[in-house]
């Protein structure tokens, strides 16, 4: 079954081989999706005017995730973030969720459970 939200996926993550897995995952089920290799790229595409939801690695070269996130948040941006990290402990969990993400998936994460978050997210 297809998908049908407003606005697309936007995954950012500068590992190139999990932004294709994301990417592939969630274009299954019918998501339009754009990656982006860094924050920066991300900040600089028009397409981020579309952006319904943002999957979002925590630690990015450059600009970090939660740096991203705290920029987005700084600008009043509303777009949900969800954070993937392979370093998350309880600090880092208040850490973004203070900062506004909407969920924290510890990495290798299930692929159902990165479905759900996308889709809580964009129904909030």
């Amino acid at each position: 079954m297809s998908e049908r939200y407003a606005g697309m996926i936007s995954v950012v993550d500068d590992d190139a081989s999990l932004r294709r897995s994301v990417r592939n995952l969630l274009m299954s089920v019918g998501f339009e999706v754009q990656a982006f290799a860094s924050a920066e790229e991300f900040l600089e595409s028009p397409q981020r005017a579309n952006t319904g939801c943002l999957v979002l690695d925590l630690r990015l070269t450059g600009m970090s995730g939660l740096d991203l996130l705290k920029h987005l948040a700084a600008v009043g941006s509303r777009i949900p973030v969800i954070i993937l990290t392979a370093h998350g402990d309880d600090e880092v969990r208040r850490r973004v969720l203070q900062a506004g993400a909407v969920a924290l998936l510890g990495k290798p994460f299930r692929g159902d459970a990165l479905l759900d978050a996308v889709r809580t997210s964009l129904n909030r």
